[in-house]
Parts: C-alpha cells; sequence; structure tokens
C-alpha cells in the first residue's frame, strides 16, 4: 500500500499537536489526573469539617464552669504548646470522640480571645 505523500507530515503534525495540546491543559489549563483530584477533594473536606467544628469547641469553651481556670492555663502555656493546653482542656474532643484533635484545636484557638476575660 502506498501512502500518499502528505500523509506523513500530517500524522507528525497530529501527533505533536496532541502532545503540545497535553502539555499545555496540563501546565495552563488545570487539568489535573485523578489522584491529585482526590487528594484536593480530601483535603478540602478535612478543612471543612474541621471549620464546622469549631462552633462546637468554642461553645464547649463557653459553658464549662471551669472556663477561667483553663483559659489562664491556655494563656500562660508557650505559643507553641497553646494547642497542646487546648487539647488538654477537653474543648477540641468532639462529642463521639475519645480523642482531641490538633486541627480542630489550632483552629478554636484562634477563635478564643486569649487576651481578654
Amino acid at each position: 500500500m502506498n501512502a500518499p505523500e502528505w500523509l506523513k507530515p500530517g500524522l507528525y503534525g497530529a501527533a505533536i499537536g496532541a502532545i503540545l495540546v497535553v502539555g499545555v491543559g496540563f501546565a495552563w489549563g488545570g487539568w489535573v489526573t485523578g489522584a491529585t483530584a482526590r487528594e484536593s477533594a480530601m483535603t478540602r473536606a478535612h478543612d471543612d469539617v474541621v471549620a464546622a467544628f469549631v462552633p462546637v469547641c468554642l461553645d464547649m469553651a463557653g459553658t464549662d464552669p471551669e472556663r477561667a481556670r483553663k483559659l489562664e492555663t491556655i494563656r500562660t502555656a508557650t505559643s507553641y504548646k497553646q494547642r497542646d493546653a487546648l487539647m488538654d482542656t477537653g474543648w477540641a474532643t468532639m462529642p463521639g470522640s475519645v480523642d482531641a484533635d490538633r486541627d480542630i484545636a489550632q483552629a478554636c484557638l484562634k477563635g478564643l480571645d486569649l487576651d481578654a476575660s
């Protein structure tokens, strides 16, 4: 079978064009692989769950009868130990959970006004 002369450059052009489209799509077009999409979705879901539980943490802090003492303990802790101090109060332990959540504790610290009261 004899192929026309124009077929070979046409096939090369199509192959190079396809490679360029894929390269541009992944580099600037916002295309991602399935694994990257799953990882991004899991990160966003985790961040949303943490954000949803911060009001629960703040409510638990607001209704705790020992609030003043616990806030003083958190306030006097060094900045990098404040999250652990908040976790020890139990405010970052969500209902139905056994252990305190570090990410919720960190987010809850931002919501607590440690300079007031």
